[in-house]
C-alpha cells in the first residue's frame, strides 16, 4: 500500500511499525455542538482506511480523541448556565448517534477524553519544562518554539511566514509570538486542576499529544486529521511530542480536503453550514457515507442536496443488486462450477483486484466504488433465477464483503421496502380517488428506484429491476 504523506509530500509504501498492527490517531470534535459534515469527513474517510487493513488481516488500534474542555465549551456552558462537564456529556452522546448512523462504530475505536488525561499532560508538560522546552509566565505554561527542531516541516513553510499566515497571539508575557499555549491559568468561572506551576487547564494542542504517547505510543503509524489541522494544531503536536519524546511522533501524516457547498465554503455567516444530524433528517447517514468516498480524499468534495440526491440513487443500484442476488439464492440450483461460472468467477475476480489495487493506491475510493458498480452491472446482466447457486453465493459474499470496506450495504431491508411499501399504498389510494396523474407520478418515482410494479386482481405486485 503506498500513502500519500504531508510530512514529506510524496506517496510512501505503508508497512506498520509493528508486524500485523496498525496505530492511528484521528483528531476528534470539539464537544459543545454537533458535529458538521467537514467533521465526518475525516472521520469517514480513515475510518474506511482502517476498515481496509482490518480486510486485509491487520489488528488496528484506532483512537478518535474528544476535546472536553476548551474555550467553546466554557462560554456554552456559562451562556446555558450549566457545567462545562454537562456540555461535554449532552455531545458527546449526540456525537455517538451520528457516528452510528455514519457506521462509524462497526470496529472497537478508542474516544479517550482531554479531562481523564490530566495527569499525564502536567508529566508531559514537567518534562518539557525540565528540558527547557517550556516556560511559565503569570500562570501560563508556554512551548518555546525555539527549541523545536525543524518547526514547520509540516506545513512546509519558515517559521516567519508561519507566524504571518495565522493567528497568533501577540503578549508580552510569551518569549516568542509564535510560542503556544499548554497551559492555561485559571480565570474565574472556569474548570481547573492544580499543577506544580499553578491551578489551571491545558491548552488544545498538548491534549492529542498525551492522548497518543497514552494509548498508542510514543511513536505511531498514523496521525489523521482534517488539511485544516495541519498548521498550527498538527504543527504543534509534532514540536512538542518530539521534543518531548525524542522520536518521531507519527510515520504518516494524512489529511483530507475540504467541503464546499454548492461550491463554496462552508461556513454560518453564508448560512450554507449543515451539521450531520441536520443531513440526516433528509437522507440516511450512510447516503452521506457513500457520498463523502466518492472522491479521492485529498481532493475537495462539492455538498449539495442534488449531489446527495444522485448519491442517494447510485447507492439504491447496489442494494437492488444485493437483494437480487438473495432472491436468486432462494431459487437456483446447487450445482458444481462449469467452464462458463469459472470464467464468470474470473471477471469478478478482476473486480476484486481493481478494487484492492484502488485501496492501496491512497485510499482511492472513488475507483474502489466504480469496481462494486462493475460487479452490480455484472448481477443486472449476467445472473438469473437458472445461475448457478453456488456462482451467485460467492458473487454475494463478494458484494458484501467489499462494500464492507466502504461501510455501506447495512442497512436492513426493511427500511428501504416500507418506503416502496407506503408509495405503492398511496398510488392504489390516488387511483381509488381517480387521481390518475398523482398515481402516474408514484410509478415514475418507484421507476427511477428501479421499481417496477404491475396491477393484477389481488393487488399490485412490485420487483426491482
Amino acid at each position: 500500500m503506498r500513502l500519500y504523506n504531508t510530512l514529506t509530500r510524496k506517496k510512501e509504501e505503508f508497512k506498520p511499525l509493528k508486524d500485523g498492527l496498525v496505530t492511528m490517531y484521528n483528531c476528534g470534535p470539539t464537544v459543545y455542538n454537533y458535529i458538521h459534515v467537514g467533521n465526518a469527513r475525516p472521520l469517514t474517510v480513515f475510518d474506511t482506511l482502517r476498515r481496509y487493513f482490518i480486510y486485509k488481516g491487520l489488528d488496528v488500534k484506532f483512537v478518535v480523541n474528544f476535546t472536553d474542555i476548551d474555550d467553546k465549551l466554557i462560554n456554552k456552558a456559562n451562556a446555558e448556565g450549566i457545567t462545562v462537564a454537562e456540555v461535554a456529556e449532552r455531545y458527546i452522546k449526540e456525537f455517538k448517534v451520528d457516528a452510528n448512523g455514519l457506521h462509524l462504530y462497526d470496529y472497537e475505536t478508542l474516544n479517550p477524553r482531554a479531562t481523564e488525561h490530566i495527569n499525564q499532560i502536567i508529566d508531559f508538560i514537567q518534562i518539557l519544562i525540565d528540558k527547557n522546552a517550556a516556560y511559565v509566565s503569570e500562570g501560563d505554561v508556554y512551548f518555546d518554539i525555539n527549541s523545536a527542531k525543524d518547526y514547520g516541516k509540516l506545513s512546509h513553510k519558515k517559521l516567519e511566514d508561519l507566524i504571518s499566515g495565522a493567528r497568533v497571539d501577540v503578549s508580552d508575557i510569551k518569549k516568542n509570538p509564535a510560542d503556544f499555549a499548554l497551559w492555561k491559568a485559571k480565570k474565574e468561572g472556569e474548570p481547573y486542576w492544580t499543577a506544580p506551576w499553578g491551578e489551571g487547564r491545558p491548552g488544545w494542542h498538548i491534549e492529542c499529544s498525551v492522548m497518543a504517547k497514552t494509548l498508542l505510543g510514543e511513536t505511531i503509524d498514523i496521525h489523521s486529521g482534517g488539511e485544516d489541522l495541519q498548521f498550527p494544531h498538527h504543527e504543534n503536536e509534532i514540536a512538542q511530542s518530539e521534543t518531548c519524546n525524542g522520536v518521531p511522533f507519527a510515520k504518516f501524516w494524512l489529511h483530507n480536503g475540504m467541503i464546499t457547498v454548492d461550491n463554496e465554503k462552508m461556513s454560518k455567516s453564508k448560512g450554507n453550514f449543515f451539521t450531520v444530524r441536520e443531513v440526516s433528517e433528509e437522507f440516511n447517514l450512510e447516503v452521506l457515507r457513500f457520498f463523502l468516498l466518492g472522491c479521492h480524499y485529498r481532493s475537495p468534495i462539492n455538498f449539495s442536496r442534488e449531489i446527495m440526491e444522485q448519491t442517494k440513487n447510485g447507492l439504491e443500484r447496489i442494494y437492488n443488486a444485493k437483494y437480487k442476488l438473495e432472491e436468486f439464492l432462494e431459487n437456483c440450483i446447487d450445482r458444481e462450477f462449469s467452464d462458463e461460472d469459472k470464467k464468470q468467477l474470473g471477471i469478478i475476480a478482476d473486480e476484486i483486484k481493481f478494487f484492492e489495487e484502488s485501496m492501496e493506491d491512497d485510499i482511492n475510493t472513488a475507483d474502489a466504488i466504480t469496481a462494486i458498480y462493475n460487479i452490480v452491472k455484472f448481477i443486472n446482466v449476467e445472473l438469473n433465477e437458472d445461475s448457478n447457486k453456488k456462482l451467485v453465493d460467492e458473487i454475494y459474499n463478494t458484494l458484501l464483503r467489499l462494500s464492507k470496506v466502504l461501510g455501506i450495504l447495512e442497512l436492513e431491508r426493511e427500511n428501504i421496502d416500507e418506503e416502496v411499501e407506503r408509495l405503492i399504498k398511496e398510488r392504489e389510494d390516488a387511483r381509488k380517488n381517480k387521481d390518475f396523474k398523482r398515481a402516474d407520478e408514484i410509478r415514475d418515482i418507484l421507476a427511477s428506484k428501479n421499481i417496477l410494479i404491475e396491477d393484477t386482481r389481488t393487488g399490485t405486485k412490485w420487483k426491482r429491476a
